[in-house]
């Protein structure tokens, strides 16, 4: 069977300038949660991702992650504000 990924059509969807900001925000905190994870698998920091050893060189704080890695989760927060409008929702500071 193969496998084809439908995601949310966002393809007319602009985000305002203040969700940036956001976005910005829920990419550090989806990369916090995923070293959480693997912290507390037992993975540590290394030169290199080793899933024998259990080493990463990306479980460091989010602001010293190299560009290309930030750019990963900023994708997927960005993809995330933009499904939650497609599908009809607000997103609005109380």
């Amino acid at each position: 069977m193969r496998y084809e990924p439908t995601p949310i059509d966002v393809a007319g969807i602009e985000l305002p300038a203040d969700i940036h900001a956001l976005a910005e925000r829920l990419a550090e905190n989806a990369h916090d949660l995923w070293a959480q994870q693997r912290a507390h698998e037992g993975w540590v920091l290394g030169p290199q991702r080793d899933d024998r050893r259990r080493t990463h060189p990306s479980l460091v704080p989010y602001a010293q992650l190299p560009e290309s890695e930030k750019h990963l989760d900023r994708i997927a927060a960005l993809g995330t504000l933009k499904a939650i409008i497609a599908l009809g929702y607000r997103i609005v500071r109380a």
